[in-house]
């Protein structure tokens, strides 16, 4: 039995009830999200649920389909985001944007906020300065380490054909501990 609190109510949901939840979790999409058709690919050939939607803040998040028969009467949004960039470029472009971005974290402070950049080797790329800008690679590690401290969020640099699994893993994972209480 997995007990949950964190809803306001005390729910204890057997191994199947969770995993039948955890099969209908739904990524959501922002809507203005581009060049992700490899990641929509990924959750299409996986069977994952996901749906297009206007977001506040980031590009994916994840929510919990209603469940009457579990108690679950209402679609929860759970509070975790990713924002995804496609490559360490457009990091850097973020940056020079940097009161657009700050604003984005700051609107995110409630809730698990992480940054995806499709670069597996992408921190090495800041450091060396191997991108398209004019931007001093040591500025602009210092303003990352700064947001991350700042604003609570880490980075996470992977291959852009691993971003759909590490996307849907990070919510499957965030929505199983949810359920269990943690």
């Amino acid at each position: 039995m997995v007990e949950i609190k964190s809803l306001g109510f005390h729910y204890k949901f057997t191994d199947k009830e969770l995993k039948q939840l955890l099969q209908s979790i739904s990524v959501l999409v922002d809507t203005r999200e581009q060049q992700n058709q490899h990641i929509l690919k990924y959750f299409d050939s996986n069977k994952i649920p996901y749906e297009s939607i206007k977001l506040g803040v980031a590009d994916y998040s994840v929510k919990l389909p209603s469940c009457p028969e579990l108690g679950i009467i209402k679609d929860i949004h759970l509070p975790i985001a990713i924002e995804r960039k496609n490559s360490v470029n457009e990091l850097v472009q973020t940056f020079k944007d940097r009161t657009r971005f700050e604003n984005e974290l700051i609107r995110s402070q409630k809730i698990r906020f992480s940054l995806l950049v499709e670069d597996q080797n992408g921190y090495e790329n800041l450091i060396r300065g191997n991108y398209r800008s004019q931007y001093n690679a040591k500025a602009l590690v210092g303003t990352l380490k700064s947001f991350e401290t700042r604003y609570g969020f880490f980075t996470a640099y992977i291959p852009n054909h691993a971003s759909g699994h590490y996307i849907y893993n990070e919510f499957y994972y965030f929505v199983r501990n949810y359920l269990k209480g943690y």
